[in-house]
Parts: structure tokens; sequence; C-alpha cells
């Protein structure tokens, strides 16, 4: 029998959405401060996933300069109606100061791997909204209302109000329908119609270790809303050694044969320290209904399965991701992202010189606004990353290289630069909670060195850096280092709600934009 091994989305991929449109699985999850908004994953059996397009990729649509880290797009909603898809997402600007500065948003299209349309505003009462397709045709938008007001729960309910089509806003009163259960921070919401009732599923208990996920139903759309009995549905905040946790945050599918499956976000700890550095990832598991038209765990109880049955579907054989990028094609490949802003041509561009990726440098790593970087996630505990870069300094002030990248607070840079008794020179900066450390002692001279091979292996929490001026033999460079630092669990100075990334940057605070030049990137997942 065939199983599902998860989490099916690996890597930083929390918030998920799923859908299914004829035989066609789609899931939408979130990507906060990374550029191009929202990730969609494609499947046809649940299975085997593959990354296929980022919807959010002009300006117009979304722009996070000075976003601070882990704001951005949150819980994106992705749903399908008489031949739209829809998508809805947040653009988190400030939760400081007991207030949140938020940007609702509504985006269509009628061909999910193309150009998607200007957004429409919706509202900033609150995040995790979604769009619920009622039978009747009726829209309506639903979601958690943040309560500003003296002495009141930050987390204010779940409120409903009706979205015009035709109008292209919201209109008519806003319906507070559920202020959660005893589990408190009530968010994350979905409704659904089925077995002739409305069901809202929620996200409650924060979404760290005592996440959970939470069910309620109700014969009218507007309540009251009853608690499922066996709630929570899904956590793990009674598992605590268990090897998935933080399991919440869900939405659900059914299979052509009325099989169901809930997709929800999860976090692997690293075994010796508890850090997730692989962010929050999404995770499916198969659900029944009762008898009395309750959702629960197949296996029963509400701790999610490592391994699940797949459904009896036709085969699809996913394509092999491409682990090396010689920058060949006149676009990145997918699996890169930005940070904030799409990078124009003022910024990198894969045309000056043909087979490289040039990056003109800009503002330092801890900018929340422009940064000449390019990255992927980190979807395995263990892998090798590699790169080539010709680079040629006349200024401290310029530097190139190789990240290990969380946020502008916590990375680990192997980079190109050039000092007044060296010259150009190889060293590293580590960043932890923007405590800014030079783990070598002296940096290596690079003169009359035009290409420089640059490597980091991770391996859990260990990170080594490596450089060669051949590609083939390599030497170690500085101590062993704490990929640790590269975790939610690692921020002191914000919050942390993404993963970490590995990738490419350049910088020049000269403002003189030197340039430098990649020849490849490699990401090889190890055993």
């Amino acid at each position: 029998m065939k199983k599902i091994i998860n989490p099916i989305l690996k890597g930083f991929n929390p918030d998920p959405s799923i859908i299914r449109v004829e035989n066609d699985y789609y899931i939408a999850t979130s990507t906060f401060q990374w550029y191009p908004g929202v990730q969609i994953h494609h499947s046809r059996d649940l299975v085997n996933w593959k990354l296929v397009t980022r919807p959010l990729n002009r300006l117009t649509q979304l722009d996070m300069r000075g976003n601070p880290d882990s704001l951005g797009v949150w819980a994106p909603c992705l749903s399908y109606y008489n031949g739209t898809y829809y998508l809805v997402y947040s653009d988190v600007k400030n939760i400081k100061g007991g207030y949140m500065d938020v940007y609702n948003y509504l985006v269509t299209t009628q061909d999910i791997l193309g150009d998607w349309s200007e957004p429409v505003y919706l509202n900033s009462r609150g995040f995790d909204q979604s769009l619920f397709h009622d039978n009747d045709g009726r829209k309506w938008l639903v979601g958690m209302s943040c309560d500003k007001e003296k002495g009141k729960d930050w987390f204010g309910g779940i409120i409903l109000q009706e979205y015009s089509e035709q109008e292209k806003k919201l209109s008519g009163p806003v319906y507070n329908i559920f202020n959660g259960t005893e589990a408190g921070l009530t968010e994350g919401p979905h409704l659904y119609k089925c077995n002739g009732y409305y069901y809202l599923i929620t996200a409650e208990g924060g979404t760290e270790n005592y996440h959970c996920v939470t069910l309620a139903r109700s014969t009218s759309l507007f309540g009251p809303y009853e608690v499922a009995p066996n709630n929570p549905i899904i956590t793990t905040k009674l598992e605590p050694t268990y090897a998935m946790q933080k399991a919440g945050h869900a939405d659900f599918v059914e299979t052509p044969d009325g099989q169901v499956y809930m997709v929800h976000l999860c976090s692997r700890p690293m075994p010796r320290n508890g850090k997730c550095i692989l962010g929050r990832e999404t995770s499916i598991q198969k659900m029944i209904w009762t008898k009395d038209n309750w959702l629960q765990l197949e296996c029963g109880g509400n701790k999610p399965l490592i391994e699940v049955e797949a459904p009896e579907l036709a085969e699809f054989i996913q394509e092999k991701e491409h682990e090396r990028d010689d920058f060949d094609n006149e676009t990145l490949s997918i699996q890169f992202q930005t940070l904030r802003i799409p990078l124009g041509e003022d910024m990198m561009s894969l045309k000056e010189r043909s087979g490289y990726l040039r990056l003109k440098g800009r503002e330092s790593l801890n900018s929340l606004f422009c940064q000449s970087l390019v990255a992927r996630r980190q979807q395995s505990f263990n892998y090798t990353a590699s790169t080539c870069v010709e680079f040629e300094p006349d200024s401290f002030k310029q530097m190139a290289g190789l990240v290990c990248y969380y946020n502008t607070e916590n990375y680990i840079y192997l980079r190109v630069t050039h000092n007044e008794i060296l010259g150009k020179c190889l060293g590293i900066i580590q960043c932890h909670n923007f405590n800014v450390s030079y783990p070598l002692k002296t940096d290596v001279s690079l003169n009359g060195i035009k290409r420089i091979y640059l490597k980091v292996t991770v391996t859990y929490d260990i990170l080594q850096f490596y450089y060669s001026v051949d590609g083939e033999s390599w030497t170690a460079i500085g101590p062993i280092l704490d990929a640790g630092i590269l975790s939610d669990e690692s921020c002191k100075e914000s919050f942390g709600f993404t993963g970490a990334f590995v990738g490419v940057c350049c910088q020049d605070f000269s403002g003189e934009r030197k340039y430098a030049d990649f020849d490849y990137f490699e990401y090889i997942e190890n055993k």
C-alpha cells in the first residue's frame, strides 16, 4: 500500500490552504518577507508535490519594502469557484505596540500558472482571512479580528462579512461568529459546507508547541457554532518528544471518491537542541467522518502521523528538481527567492554576462529595503551548497559571497572583501540577534585569484565553510559554527515565523554598486 511520508512540503512552507480542481490538487503556503509572494505546489496523488508558481510577482500586488522580519504575506487562502481561482492574502506591516497594521487583498485568475489580477483591497481588521463560496453563489470573507481595545484580548474572535464580486468590495454587516475555545489565540479560519452543516476550522493555542486544530459547526452560516466533542482534532502539544511538533493551522480536501485529507503545519526539531531550523512545514493526514458527522483522524485520537495511507489515485511521477543552476536561462530557477521586492536590472542581471548571475552591491544583510540577495530554502537537515564568484572589491565597504540566512538579525556569511593589509581577502561574518562577530581570526588573502569557489556543509546544527581555487580541492575555513541560530527559536529581537535559507549576495556600502558574478549555484541534500 502506497504511503505518504510527512512532511509533504519540506522546509519553510507554513499555513497550508488546499483545493482540488478535477484531478489536480494545489496547496498555497505563506512566504512572509520573501518574494515573490505565496508558494503554490501541485500534485495529482497527494504524495508527490512540485512547486509550480508564486502568484504575487509584481510590486503592484505586493510591495514589502520596510516590512520587518517575519511579517509580509501571512496565511493565504486559495479557493476555486466556477472556473476562477481566488487567492486571499494578508500583507502585515506591523504588530508591535499593541497594534496591527495589515492590509488584506484578493487576486484572481482563470489560469493558476498564469498571471494573476491586480489586487482588490478587502479590509484591515485582522489577519488569516479566507474566502468562502456558499452554494447559492454568495461569497463571504472570514477571518480573525484583532481587538485593540484596552482590556480586551488581542484575538477578538472570528468575523464574517459578505464580498460583492460585482462591486469588488466587502459590503453589509460584520458578524462575529465564533469566539474560540479554551485553547485561545483563535486564528486561521476556514469555512466549509457539507453534511447539512457549516463547518469552521480554526488554529488555536499559538503557533508554537501548544498549537492545535479545532473544529466547530452550525446549521446557520452566522452561528452559533458548536465545538466538536473531540477537540482539538489535531495537536502535538501533549507529545513533547515526538519528531513532528507545532501541529496546527489546517485545511481539508476531498478526493474524487470521497476520501478526506487534512493538511496542517508542523515543525521538526533537531534532536540535540530542539530548534526547528527548517521552519514550519506542511504535513497531511487522512481523516474520516464519524457517525455523528464530526471529522477525526482515521487513526483515532489527535496525534498526527508521519506515515499516512495514500489515496488510490492514478500514478503521478514528479519531475526531479534541478540541484544545480548554471544561470544559463533568462530567469532564475523557481527555487530562488529575494527579500521584500523583485530585483530589477539595477540589482541583478542574467543578461549582462551570459551564463552568470550578476548581483550589484546594495544594502547590508540587516536592511529591510534593498538587498541584492538570491536564496533558496533549506529543505533538509543535511545539505551541501556551493558557488563560484568573481568579484574585485577595492574597499572593505564591498563584499560578496555565500550566505546561510534566517533574517536580518541571524545569518552566517562567507564573503570576499578587501582590507588595507591583505587586499582582496576571504572571511566570515556571523550575526546572532544583531551581535556581529568574526569567527576567523585572520582573513585569507585572495590576491591574484580571480575566481574563488565557496561551499558550506550543514549537518543538523553543525555548519562548516570551505573554499577552493579550482573547484576540486577544498580547504575548510573557520571553525565549526552553530547552524541552530538560523531558526525561529533563536530570534530574540523579532518574531520568527520562517526558516533557514542558503544563497548568494552582494553588498556595496559606498554606493558605487560594485558587482559580483556568480557562475553557478548548487544545492545537494545529503543523507
